[in-house]
C-alpha cells in the first residue's frame, strides 16, 4: 500500500502572532512553525499501517525552502520520502491542486490528509483533492482499518460517531483519534541522521488558479479586566451575569 501524507508547515500555537503591510501580510519573524496537529496524528497512523501492513509512505507540502525543516521532521519521524512543491501555499484551492497533480502521478492507494490547518482553519483542501481527482472521501475521520482494498473507516459527527465503509483509492481529512496523543512520536537522534539522507524532492508548482486573495487581517479583541466575586455574595455574581456580561 502506498500512502502520501498532506502536511501543512504552521506556526507554533505558542508563537506571537503579528502582521506588517498595513496587516495584510503574516509576519514570520520569530515565529516558530511545526507540523500541523491533524496532519501529525495522520502521520502517525500511516507509520502504523507502515510497520504493521508494510506500507509505504510519503509526505508531501506546498512552500519554500523553510518549510524544509518540518519535512525532514517528518522523515525523521518515519516518512520514506519527502516531497516539496517549490510554491507559496497562498489559498486552499491553489495548494489542493498542486496536492492532486502529485497524487495523480504517484500511484497513491491513500492520501491522509488533516481536516483542516491550524493557521487559517479553511477545511477545505482534502475535499477539493478528491472532487479533482474523484475519489472516494471520508472528512473528520476519527478511525481507519484497511484490508485489502476494503476500507472501514469511523467519522465523527454532530452528537455521535459514523461508521463507513469504502474502498482504496481514498483521501481522508484526518484529526485527533486516529491517534491520540500519547501516541505521537517524538524523532530520536537514530530518526534524525537517518532523515539526512532519504530523498526530500522538490517540484515546479503547475499552473493553478489563486481562488481567494488575502485583503487583511485582524487579531481578536484583547480580553478585558476580570471582576473577582466572593462565592458568598451570590446575588451579586447574578447580577452581574444578567445585567453587565448579558449572559443569562
Amino acid at each position: 500500500m502506498n500512502i502520501l501524507v498532506c502536511i501543512s508547515n504552521v506556526p507554533d500555537t505558542t508563537s506571537k502572532i503579528n502582521f506588517t503591510q498595513d496587516n495584510t501580510k503574516f509576519d514570520p519573524t520569530g515565529v516558530q512553525f511545526v507540523i500541523n496537529p491533524n496532519d501529525e496524528f495522520g502521520l502517525t497512523r500511516a507509520m502504523w499501517f507502515k510497520e504493521k501492513q508494510g506500507a509505504t509512505v510519503h509526505v508531501a507540502t506546498v512552500g519554500g525552502p523553510n518549510v524544509e525543516s518540518t519535512m525532514r521532521k517528518a522523515l525523521a519521524i518515519g516518512a520514506d520520502e519527502g516531497i516539496r512543491i517549490n510554491a507559496e501555499p497562498t489559498d486552499g484551492y491553489f495548494v489542493a491542486q498542486q496536492l492532486a497533480e502529485v497524487i495523480k502521478n504517484g500511484g497513491y492507494d491513500l492520501i491522509i490528509a488533516g481536516r483542516e490547518s491550524i493557521d487559517y482553519n479553511g477545511g477545505m483542501v482534502p475535499g477539493i483533492i478528491a472532487a479533482t481527482l474523484d475519489i472516494n472521501f471520508v472528512n473528520t475521520c476519527i478511525g481507519l482499518e484497511i484490508e485489502g482494498e476494503n476500507v472501514k473507516a469511523i467519522r465523527e459527527i454532530d452528537g455521535g460517531k459514523e461508521t463507513l465503509e469504502t474502498s482504496l483509492p481514498l483521501i481522508i481529512g484526518g484529526q485527533k483519534g486516529l491517534v491520540e496523543e500519547s501516541d505521537l512520536r517524538i524523532p530520536n537522534m537514530r530518526g534524525i541522521m537517518m532523515a539526512r539522507q532519504k530523498k526530500l524532492n522538490v517540484l515546479e508548482p503547475v499552473d493553478s488558479d489563486h481562488a481567494t486573495t488575502d485583503k487583511s487581517f485582524d487579531k481578536p479583541a484583547p480580553k478585558g479586566p476580570v471582576k473577582l466575586v466572593d462565592a458568598e455574595n451570590v446575588e451579586e455574581l447574578i447580577d452581574l451575569l444578567h445585567n453587565e456580561a448579558k449572559v443569562i
